[in-house]
């Protein structure tokens, strides 16, 4: 017999589903979950919260080296001090970062009354599914042999990195993410392939443990979904530091038969051979739509995205899917919000909610990149506002005209403004530098209220703070900056 009837079932507990949960409950509706690995999917486990413990581990080891900076020794003498990088430990303190979320996610089910049902699903007909016994990352079995029945059935399955026949993954010499992330034997030069969020991020953290980091980036500058100017200022500070960096550059072959790997990669000058002992591929990710029943009750999906309409009906009745496996953009926020609106949708469509919620503004997801500079930007880049049709005007101010930045020691970066010229619209901002991630925030709401440039620059910005520059880039828009 069938567990359930459940108003709601869910397959997969990462941000998306495990926050559909809880909003599921919220709105009255009876919930489950099915969770092949650990709760909390990729970001909580092996993607965006023990990498940012990771860099910040990173952080410190670079803070420490110029200690100096700000009068500081060991010793008295004011010297540099040596850090030694334990990085096992390292690791693990990033591995108990992520088990401490787990655990939170466990509690989090428990408060809101969902059902876990741990174990790999499989889609049946009839709004059913199967549920069987699967081996987690930590090579535990969990669950049993079980059957579930539910009205509406989510899927957010997520994504897994991206592989590319020039780089078989081996798990040892060419490596994913997620053994980048886990591996405990530091090598001794790397090579990156992709210079996307998730290739800079790991350049930066191998580069601060001690690692010979090489970026090669297709396209012509780090970071290409970003800004230009963005780009730029990210490869001078790479370079800066010491990290190597190849863009508009190719790898067309790895022979790992010897020692480590010869690289062969193949810029306009011609090509070269680089020799490391590891290469990290970060060149994308897809979805996960294999192997638990889509096809077999005709769910349409198209490279790794399973179609879905605003409110993330597929062409199944009763079968929605979020998150990453639906498409991009791949971020934790966006399965979040996704997850949000068909839940409550559906407990609309069940009578059991006032109104529909309003669709996800896909123009105003922020992006952000956690290396040293930070990154972050939500709406139009120039390049872009212009392609769609915008008479834009700029404006930018550096950090190195802001007392806070030069107070913390770290003036590297710039906030970008990108204003429709005729109404003041706020079409794109575009920060680089330290604690941009937490300052893109006051954009995406100044987006989501249609807020102008005007309205930010008369807002009183607290003195002295990095978010003044935010304040100063739309008042240079205008010629009217103060401080620069």
């Amino acid at each position: 017999m069938a567990n359930g009837p459940y108003d709601v079932l869910i397959i997969g507990s990462g941000p998306g589903g495990y926050e559909a949960a809880i909003r599921a409950h919220q709105l009255g509706l009876k919930t489950a979950i099915v969770e092949k690995n650990k709760l909390g999917g990729v970001c909580l486990n092996i993607g965006c919260i023990p990498t940012k413990a990771l860099l910040k581990s990173a952080e410190v080891a670079s803070q420490m080296r110029h200690l100096g900076d700000y009068g500081l020794s060991f010793g008295g003498d004011g010297a540099a001090p040596e850090v030694e990088v334990d990085f096992p430990a390292v690791v693990e303190r990033s591995r108990g970062v992520a088990n401490k979320m787990n655990k939170g996610v466990q509690f989090l089910m428990k408060k809101n009354k969902v059902d876990v049902y741990m174990g790999s699903a499989t889609l049946l007909s009839g709004g059913r599914v199967r549920v069987e016994p699967s081996e987690t990352m930590d090579g535990e079995t969990v669950g049993e042999k079980t059957e579930i029945e539910a009205k509406h059935i989510i899927v957010a399955t997520g994504a897994r990195a991206r592989e590319i026949p020039t780089l078989p993954v081996d798990g040892t010499k060419i490596v994913d993410y997620r053994q980048a992330m886990l591996q405990t034997e530091r090598p001794e030069s790397l090579l990156i392939v992709g210079a996307g969020a998730i290739g800079v991020e790991f350049a930066y953290v191998y580069h601060h443990m001690g690692t010979d980091v090489t970026v090669v980036e297709l396209q012509d500058r780090l970071v290409p979904v970003e800004d230009a100017d963005v780009s730029k200022e990210l490869e001078r500070a790479y370079k800066k530091m010491g990290v190597s960096v190849m863009t508009g550059a190719e790898v067309t072959d790895v022979d790992t038969s010897g020692d480590g790997c010869a690289v062969t990669v193949k810029t306009a000058k011609g090509e070269e051979t680089l020799q490391v002992a590891q290469v990290l591929s970060a060149v994308g990710v897809v979805g996960n739509v294999e192997g638990f029943g889509l096809d077999d009750i005709g769910v349409e999906h198209e490279r790794g995205a399973i179609k879905v309409d605003s409110m993330y009906h597929t062409n199944v009745d009763g079968v929605y899917a979020i998150g990453d496996v639906v498409g991009g953009p791949w971020l934790a926020h966006v399965a979040s919000h996704e997850g949000i609106v068909c839940v409550e949708n559906i407990a609309h469509e069940m009578g059991k909610a006032d109104k529909a919620p309003h669709a996800v503004d896909y123009l105003n997801v922020p992006g952000c990149t956690y290396c040293l500079p930070q990154i972050a930007s939500v709406g139009y880049t120039e390049a872009k506002a212009k392609e769609a049709g915008f008479d834009v005007i700029t404006g930018k101010f550096p950090f190195t005209a802001s007392g806070k930045a030069a107070a913390i020691g770290d003036q590297t970066g710039f906030v970008k403004v990108v204003v429709d010229k005729k109404y003041g619209e706020v079409l794109g901002t575009h920060i680089i530098g330290h604690d941009a991630t937490e300052m893109i925030a006051e954009i995406v709401t100044a987006r989501a209220l249609e807020t102008t440039a005007h309205e930010i620059m008369d807002a009183m910005h607290p003195h002295p703070t990095l978010s003044e520059a935010v304040m100063e880039a739309f008042r240079d828009a205008y010629g009217q900056a103060i401080n620069a």
